[in-house]
């Protein structure tokens, strides 16, 4: 029986050098892992939604894609202040919108109203409720959402004598969603006094 000669191949043998480069490419590749690390997280972490909540996935309503049922002839309508949040627990925000006819000058009486997201797709924000109604003579300022209620400051006149530029009637107005809709409580006082 005849055996082919096999020459005896390099890497068979292990020597001290072939250690060597085996450790210095492994630690090229462990430095280069190393450096090619994603950068750390920007985003804060948000707690994770309690059970059976709904997961907010919707932006808030855009108030400027509203028409508002407000008269105003030539002048326009502004939107004065707005504010979003939960307000009827669904997980989806609503955006509270204070509105005014754009006078330029005095103190137009303000409509506050709630939007929600479109029934269908692509269409406008609903408009689903009015907390003030224009009619009602009032000013509004401090507009904010806080613990799923409506929170803003009420100027009014305590007669129609009383100059349109100033009124003399405070109240800081909260509506909260209950049984269906909004309930306003109210604590007013006089100005000046």
């Amino acid at each position: 029986m005849q055996t082919a000669a096999v020459p005896e191949l390099a890497h068979t043998h292990a020597r001290p050098v072939h250690w060597l480069a085996t450790a210095a490419a492994m630690a090229g590749v462990v430095a280069l892992a190393g450096w090619l690390q994603p950068d750390a997280a920007k985003a804060s972490q948000t707690p994770a939604p309690a059970a059976g909540a709904v997961v907010q996935s919707a932006p808030a309503p855009d108030a400027s894609a509203v028409v508002f049922p407000l008269q105003c002839g030539p002048v326009g309508i502004k939107i004065a202040a707005q504010a979003s949040g939960d307000l009827d627990g669904d997980g989806i925000p609503e955006t509270v919108a204070v509105v005014h006819c754009d006078a330029g000058s005095g103190t137009p009486p303000s409509g506050v109203y709630v939007l929600t997201r479109p029934a269908v797709k692509g269409a406008p924000p609903r408009l689903v409720a009015t907390l003030t109604d224009p009619r009602e003579k009032l000013t509004v300022s401090a507009l904010a959402i806080r613990e799923g209620a409506v929170t803003a400051t009420l100027y009014g006149y305590s007669s129609p004598s009383v100059p349109r530029c100033c009124p003399d009637q405070e109240q800081q107005a909260k509506w909260r969603w209950q049984g269906g809709k909004f309930v306003r409580s109210i604590q007013s006082q006089a100005l000046g006094a």
